[in-house]
């Protein structure tokens, strides 16, 4: 091994001291040492016991924070859940106008062209963008109306809007959406009911005028008939006297019990002899009018359960109703015939014009009373035709084409058939 040089031997040589002297040097560093280790295990011991502090401190919050997040998913959870059972449509739309929220209440509402919209897009989905551009686009708290084809047919749903800050700069819309459908048809109902109401009491009150006068002109038809007992011709007419002013008087009774009908007195009665004295009841006034009555009777017998003055009264409405529709020249035809296609037989009376016929767009009204093309009509022929038929247990369809005609034909059930 290499030797120091003899110089640095001397300098690094320990320095003699006497042993004593010596031994307190160590005790001194010994003690210095305990003293030192003492106090770093007094600090290991404090460090120690700030990191338990610190973990079980940790862990309370890290329990705090689970405890919180899980409350915050239960609200998110329980506030969803309140979105998506609100009864009214909800759509939320950002500061861009795409679609950020739609609930299902509103998609079922909305969703009539198979076009889905449970999904939002970045952008407005077509039938949203075409219903939202004709909508305010402020706020608005009264409540505009959007017309919806579905396969249900038309609903109308209400709209409004509400505009709130959102996180960033922009502002957000809310758009809350309401089915007015069954509102608006109750609404449309209530009108009906209305205008019914209005018209029966106008038209009971010129029935009470006309009732007694009527009675006088009944009673005068029947002092004629005795007094003139011979006179062919003049009782052929003082005969359609007394049967128009019978039609008549029922005419007023149908009026007067329009609302509040009693049920009708059903007798067995041969059909083709009532059609026939309505025709020909009938027919001074279609020569009056330069029009011509077809009417050719079966030849068999048919019976049904009737009220003879309410059925010739239907029967009468629809004559006049054709006589209005046509001009001189003009022929209405009457048709009977027995049907077997249903679970019971039934007789089919059709009514047959070649008259102006009856707009597509008035042909679900014409049974609605008080509804009338004519400014000289009620317009509660149609509406009492109907109520007389299904006092009878039939029904009544039309068909018309304007220009062409129009065919009314009432189905009734036969009581009997005799050949």
């Amino acid at each position: 091994m290499q030797s120091l040089p003899v110089d640095r031997q001397k300098r690094l040589a320990p320095p003699i001291g006497s042993p004593r002297s010596t031994r307190r040097a160590l005790a001194a560093a010994f003690a210095s040492f305990t003293e030192t280790a003492g106090a770093l295990e007094s600090s290991y011991a404090k460090l120690q016991t700030e990191v338990g502090r610190l973990r079980h401190e940790l862990e309370n919050k890290n329990r705090s924070l689970a405890q919180s997040l899980e409350e915050n998913q239960r609200m998110r959870t329980y506030l969803v859940r309140i979105v998506e059972g609100l009864p009214c449509g909800l759509l939320v739309f950002d500061s861009g106008m795409n679609l950020r929220m739609i609930n299902p209440a509103a998609n079922r509402l909305l969703n009539a062209g198979g076009e889905d919209l449970l999904s939002p897009e970045s952008s407005v989905p077509r039938l949203l963008g075409s219903l939202l551009a004709a909508l305010p686009k402020e706020d608005f708290t009264c409540e505009q109306e959007w017309v919806v084809e579905s396969p249900q047919g038309e609903r109308t749903i209400g709209v409004t809007r509400a505009c709130f800050q959102s996180v960033g700069s922009g502002e957000d819309s809310i758009f809350t959406l309401r089915d007015l459908t069954e509102a608006k048809q109750h609404e449309r109902e209530r009108e009906v009911s209305r205008r019914t109401q209005a018209l029966a009491e106008v038209a009971t009150l010129l029935a009470h005028e006309i009732r007694n006068p009527l009675g006088s002109l009944e009673l005068f038809a029947g002092l004629l008939a005795d007094a003139l007992p011979n006179q062919g011709e003049l009782q052929s007419w003082i005969n359609h006297v007394q049967a128009g002013l019978r039609s008549l008087a029922a005419t007023v009774n149908n009026v007067l019990h329009f609302h509040s009908q009693p049920p009708a007195q059903l007798l067995p009665v041969d059909l083709l002899r009532l059609v026939g004295e309505m025709v020909e009841f009938l027919r001074p006034l279609a020569r009056q009018k330069e029009m011509q009555i077809e009417w050719r009777a079966p030849r068999e017998r048919i019976s049904i359960l009737a009220d003879p003055s309410r059925l010739q009264q239907a029967f009468f409405n629809l004559a006049l109703n054709a006589f209005r529709a046509m001009s001189p020249g003009g022929t209405l035809s009457v048709r009977v015939c027995r049907r077997h296609d249903g679970p019971y037989p039934t007789v089919a009376v059709a009514f047959a014009d070649r008259g102006i016929g009856i707009s597509a767009e008035n042909l679900e009204k014409i049974f609605e009373p008080g509804f009338t093309t004519q400014c000289t009509s009620p317009g509660l022929g149609l509406a009492v035709t109907r109520k007389v038929v299904e006092q009878h247990g039939g029904t009544i369809r039309v068909e018309s084409h304007e220009g062409q005609g129009t065919t009314f034909t009432l189905e009734l059930p036969i009581e009997g058939v005799e050949e």
